[in-house]
């Protein structure tokens, strides 16, 4: 069993940075990959950023490319989202995810993860 723990989210005005943690705990040898999801109100949960364990590849939503940075330490059991230049549109509830399985993060989809946090809120105003 993985445990996955969030903390960073918080109100912020468009235009800001905000950057998003993820602890893991448990059988954290077996992580392959490990992603930020997000899920706005009455929108389906979608793939934000996701790096491979312990390789580092890195794969972005078209939304965020260029605004967002997802990065590890390996040593902490720890990945970051780095968020910067929010929009209003980033407003949503921030997920960790992992999976055994590296394969996952060329094109992460919620079904394939197995292991969940239990979310940070996000929330990009004025």
């Amino acid at each position: 069993q993985v445990q996955l723990v969030e903390s960073g989210g918080e109100p912020v005005q468009p235009g800001g940075s905000l950057r998003l943690s993820c602890v893991a705990s448990g059988h954290t040898n077996n992580i392959g990959c490990m992603a930020w999801f997000r899920q706005a109100p009455g929108k389906q949960r979608e793939a934000v950023a996701a790096i491979s364990i312990p390789g580092g590849s890195k794969t972005y939503a078209d939304s965020v490319k260029g605004r967002f940075t997802i990065s590890q330490d390996n040593a902490e059991n720890t990945v970051y989202l780095q968020m910067n230049s929010l929009k209003s549109e980033d407003t949503a509830k921030y997920y960790c995810a992992a999976d055994r399985s590296g394969g996952y993060c060329y094109d992460p989809r919620a079904s394939d993860f197995g292991y969940w946090g239990q979310g940070t809120q996000v929330i990009v105003s004025s």
